[in-house]
């Protein structure tokens, strides 16, 4: 399932910008991030992909989604500028941006290139 992050939550389950300068990933499993705004069209089609995601990755990546109205000091820590923005986070690798609306075969592309690819 999709789990929506506010800032509190971000800093314990993705990165604690606080108390780091460096990157260093909180998580147990590798996770996309959707930064997402409700009035955004593109970023309504892109949600059902993601629960479907959610579901057939379960126990091996997280899907998270922040919106960008309600968490403004998390999109501006991340330069988010159009949405839906996508941040692919591996595990032992720095994250990597994806702007734009992906369809289901490119997102599952991008997990198996980005987020599977140290446990395939």
């Amino acid at each position: 399932m999709v789990e929506h992050l506010t800032k509190e939550t971000f800093l314990t389950k993705v990165f604690n910008f606080e108390n780091n300068q460096e990157w260093k990933f909180e998580g147990s499993k590798p996770c996309i991030i959707d930064f997402y705004a409700d009035w955004c069209n593109p970023c309504k089609m892109v949600a059902p992909i993601l629960e479907e995601l959610a579901t057939e990755y379960a126990g091996k990546i997280d899907i998270y989604k922040i919106d960008t109205e309600a968490e403004q000091e998390l999109a501006g820590a991340f330069g988010i500028r159009s949405i839906p923005s996508m941040l692919f986070v591996p595990m032992n690798e720095p994250p990597q941006m994806s702007v734009g609306a992906l369809p289901k075969d490119s997102l599952k592309q991008a997990i198996s290139d980005v987020l599977l690819k140290e446990v395939n």
